[in-house]
């Protein structure tokens, strides 16, 4: 099958190639893969040297269930389903296991439904961690990336006052429609405390946001783009009690795949795509989300491409 492959020499360490099909075990599925999206994780795996040329990465896909799972459980043959993976979403077939898919309503594309499971899960599960949120303040960094536009929208809709930070102006553009309440550039026009942080950069964000914790208040450190460290100063720990909690979104996301789904199909969650096209143009999708020219998700199609 073809399939993108991790090589160290192409620009984005990634090209199409050739790759052997999988085998689904018993309590898995086979997917004729239609859209699959990008994730900062996976594109730094690609790129860290510390993955073997020739691997199949990639967490989010989505298309149709062409074998079911030998054990009767999951969807049957035919099911359009939005699948989440250790890896092998960039490509043309994957095997995944039947708790980490969602059959995907006929309203929703697969586009939209393949750009869902890491960033929209990751979004759901973190405010989930933070507890209550309606009525209180919630922060979200880098509010314009993927995991940023769900979780400004997930926020809203649980009733909390949201603030969406971005690192510039044109990257605040439909936050508010989204549901933001207000939209800063960087952290220095925040003046009053927070609840909750949705930390997505790291390095000196999320140092700046700790501090910005009201006492009793939580962050949760879900990315880190900036690729920066964090240096917090001299007793900036010390004193009222609040939280920085590192977070991992965690297996089993059917359940709240389909949760999310719903929220898509009942017109209450919208999905942002910034970049779509074909995988054979994974070196400009790739340059643009790393260069922060993307608002939302960047989507492959890979039916009928290669």
């Amino acid at each position: 099958m073809r399939a993108l492959l991790v090589d160290p020499d192409a620009p984005s360490s990634l090209r199409l190639g050739e790759a052997p099909d999988p085998v689904a075990g018993p309590g898995q599925v086979l997917v004729e893969v239609s859209s699959t999206s990008l994730n900062w994780g996976e594109l730094n795996r690609a790129r860290s040297g510390d993955t073997p040329p020739g691997t199949v990465l990639g967490w989010d896909a989505a298309g149709v269930v062409t074998q079911a799972a030998a054990d009767g459980t999951g969807p049957a043959v035919g099911s359009r389903v939005v699948t989440r993976g250790a890896d092998g979403g960039w490509a043309q077939r994957r095997a995944v296991d039947v708790s980490e898919l969602a059959v995907v309503p006929d309203s929703v594309d697969l586009a939209e439904a393949a750009a869902l499971p890491v960033a929209g899960v990751t979004a759901l599960r973190a405010l989930r961690a933070a507890g209550s949120i309606l009525g209180r303040r919630v922060l979200i960094t880098s509010a314009a990336g993927g995991v940023g536009r769900f979780a400004v929208q997930l926020a809203s809709l649980g009733g909390a006052y949201v603030i969406a930070s971005v690192g510039s102006p044109e990257r605040a553009l439909g936050l508010i429609e989204l549901g933001a309440d207000d939209v800063i550039v960087g952290l220095g026009g925040l003046d009053d405390p927070v609840d909750v942080v949705i930390e997505n950069v790291g390095g000196e964000y999320l140092v700046d946001a700790f501090a910005m914790l009201a006492p009793g208040g939580n962050l949760q450190s879900v990315g880190w783009t900036s690729g920066e460290p964090a240096v917090f100063p001299p007793y900036s720990t010390v004193g009222p009690a609040k939280t920085l909690t590192s977070f991992m979104m965690g297996p089993d996301v059917g359940e709240d795949l389909a949760t999310l789904l719903g929220l898509i199909a009942d017109g209450l969650l919208k999905v942002d795509i910034g970049w779509q096209g074909p995988w054979d143009r994974v070196d400009e999708a790739v340059d643009a989300l790393l260069g922060r020219r993307v608002g939302g998700k960047a989507v492959l199609d890979v039916t009928g491409s290669g």
